[in-house]
């Protein structure tokens, strides 16, 4: 059995999409692109921690325990939209993934790091931080320089880069909180949750009119 927040599948629908959730699995490459190819695009939500090894690390205490299959699904889907140019939107974890699964790293608890809580401030609260954005890139296009009330709710961050990644969002303190894989048809992956907001829908309306536009 799988589940989802409800504000992911409400996102994708008032965008124009229609919202098709796939629960873990064991696939194998060519399983994952014949699953995309019944799609138009793939969203990698939010969730738990990746499993730490995957970016050659121990877990640290504050890590959450792997959910291992969940990870290899999402890896798999994630690798066949990629070598496939098919268009995808990774959200959160999504953005993390999409960073390790480019050779990257990824810092375990950021207030070890930057001194504060306020990326995830309290269980199941979605904190307004404002992040810049950089010119150049889909993410602009979409949302301007930048967003000033986007709702954070991540204790972890994209450390070193993954290979052929572009930054396209920082907040002030300089943590990253957008990529882009440059050239791609749509790979664009965000650290906050637009899904939060249905008020404000362009990422998820840009994310469906790209899964149109051959």
């Amino acid at each position: 059995m799988a589940f989802i927040p409800s504000f992911y599948i409400d996102a994708v629908e008032r965008s124009g999409g229609v919202a098709v959730l796939l629960p873990p699995q064991k696939l194998s490459a060519v399983e994952a692109w014949e699953t995309l190819q019944r799609l138009d695009g793939l969203v990698v939500t939010g969730g738990r921690d990746l499993n730490p090894a995957k970016y050659g690390q121990d877990r640290a205490p504050l890590t959450d325990e792997p959910d291992s299959l969940r990870d290899e699904t999402e890896e798999t889907l994630l690798k066949a939209a990629i070598d496939n140019n098919f268009p995808f939107l990774g959200i959160c974890r999504g953005a993390q993934l999409l960073n390790v699964v480019m050779g990257g790293t990824l810092i375990q608890h950021l207030p070890d790091v930057i001194g504060t809580e306020k990326y995830q401030i309290e269980k199941g609260v979605f904190n307004p931080v404002s992040v810049q954005i950089e010119p150049g890139n889909k993410l602009f296009e979409m949302v301007g320089p930048e967003v000033n009330n986007a709702l954070m709710y991540h204790h972890q961050a994209v450390d070193e880069l993954g290979k052929d990644l572009v930054v396209t969002a920082r907040t002030t303190d300089g943590v990253i909180e957008g990529l882009e894989l440059p050239g791609h048809r749509f790979g664009v992956a965000v650290q906050w949750h637009p899904e939060q907001d249905l008020e404000d829908l362009r990422i998820f309306t840009s994310f469906i009119k790209a899964t149109k536009t051959v």
